[in-house]
């Protein structure tokens, strides 16, 4: 009798642990389900999806306006300056014929001759046309002489002392600089205008005897 009861005692024990096994793993199913569940996402709404795509269209029409805008600014920059370099490169022209002038001028075996007067004349001629062909393409020559020196259009190249004119002034143009409608072709490279040294010495001394006084 005690081995039968023994033995139903353990056959209900091991019944019990099979029964509390079971339902664990019941639960950790359900867990898992509900975990698989949660990580889904949620299906959208047609009114969202609706949303979703007038957002990427209304992307795409303004990243193709923004691409058509920078083709027509750069087709009118390419219009507008795509003969920058051939006009820079151009202007070595009116350059030579500047130097082949001083050159003739100081040639002593030359001056005061009718064939230099004639000569230079016809450089001159020359020169008009030139600056009168790149005048009606839009470019210019940079006005520079009397002026006063622009960081933007003149690179000044040295100072001279003159007591007549105000400091900073344009009294000498070694090479004519030129703009492409609103850019610089090139600057002039020009000698600009200092008070002479001796008028500042004169300047700091009255300035010592009055401060004396």
């Amino acid at each position: 009798m005690e081995k039968e009861e023994n033995y139903q005692s353990v056959n209900n024990t091991s019944s019990k642990d099979k029964d509390e096994k079971v339902k664990s793993t019941d639960k950790t199913q359900t867990s898992e389900n509900e975990k698989t569940v949660k990580e889904l996402p949620e299906e959208k709404t047609p009114e969202e999806k609706i949303l979703d795509l007038e957002d990427k269209v209304a992307r795409t029409f303004a990243e193709m306006e923004n691409q058509r805008r920078r083709f027509e600014k750069e087709k009118e920059e390419a219009y507008e300056y795509g003969g920058f370099n051939f006009a820079k490169e151009a202007l070595s022209l009116i350059d030579n014929l500047e130097r082949s002038k001083k050159i003739l001028e100081n040639d002593e075996s030359l001056k005061n001759s009718e064939a230099l007067h004639k000569t230079l004349e016809h450089f001159d001629i020359i020169s008009k046309d030139l600056i009168s062909i790149f005048t009606k393409n839009n470019i210019k020559p940079i006005e520079s002489l009397n002026k006063k020196l622009d960081p933007n259009l003149h690179q000044a190249m040295m100072e001279i002392e003159d007591s007549q004119k105000e400091p900073g002034t344009i009294i000498q143009e070694i090479q004519k600089g030129f703009t492409i409608k609103d850019r610089l072709l090139r600057p002039s490279l020009v000698g600009v205008s200092k008070k002479p040294d001796n008028i500042d010495k004169k300047n700091e001394e009255n300035k010592e005897n009055l401060e004396d006084k």
